[in-house]
């Protein structure tokens, strides 16, 4: 006689792979919501790394705060994207924008965290030579980007100790702690299809988390 499985355990076996393919399957499609909020919260808690190695105090110059890292949000084709940087030369407009040379690269692809704000993404450079992770609009489908609470802007800098500076802290000329946010900020983005999830950034230690998940 020859050992073989029953026609029992076969249906068995055919359920229970049907039951796994369709917990597998939903799985399969990208969440765009979620990989944007990663993104994005990734971003922040990477600048306020660069903040925390990167010593910018130079107490005895002026505009001495320009240098703080920050992450602002902008709009280029159109399309919303983030970028950080640092005005470590001081001699940058009073906005929260820097060149491309003042911004870091990306750890996952080695290209620039920046794009010109306007109606050209790359400016007078290479768009080749900038991380498309920054590109919000054109991967994730987000077409709006609103602040509220403690953020009194669309950007967010970060001193040497890691803590949050909204608005003014790149027109400070001495060490006034110009812009320390005091109160609780939240980022608000509104992807194509209506849907939106928002990024909290808490005063003092500048925590940041996706709203809804603390734990994130």
């Amino acid at each position: 006689m020859k050992k073989a499985f029953t026609m029992l355990e076969l249906v068995f076996v055919i359920v229970v792979l049907g039951i796994l393919a369709a917990l597998a399957v939903p799985r399969l499609d990208r969440d765009l919501r979620q990989e944007a909020a990663d993104n994005v919260l990734s971003a922040i808690r990477y600048t306020q790394h660069l903040a925390l190695v990167d010593d910018k105090q130079q107490f005895d110059k002026s505009k001495w705060q320009r240098r703080f890292w920050r992450l602002y949000f902008g709009v280029c084709d159109s399309k919303p994207f983030y970028a950080i940087g640092t005005d470590d030369n001081r001699d940058g407009s009073s906005n929260a924008r820097v060149d491309i040379k003042e911004s870091p690269l990306d750890p996952a692809n080695g290209k620039h965290i920046w794009a010109h704000d306007g109606t050209s993404c790359e400016g007078s450079h290479n768009l080749s030579d900038i991380s498309p992770d920054i590109f919000l609009g054109k991967k994730y489908g987000i077409t709006s980007i609103t602040h509220s609470g403690g953020c009194s802007t669309n950007f967010i800098g970060f001193d040497h100790l890691g803590r949050p500076y909204t608005t003014g802290f790149q027109q400070s000329s001495k060490p006034d702690n110009s812009g320390y946010m005091t109160s609780e900020c939240t980022f608000t983005f509104t992807l194509s299809d209506g849907t939106n999830f928002s990024i909290n950034i808490e005063p003092e230690t500048g925590h940041a988390y996706i709203v809804g998940q603390p734990n994130s």
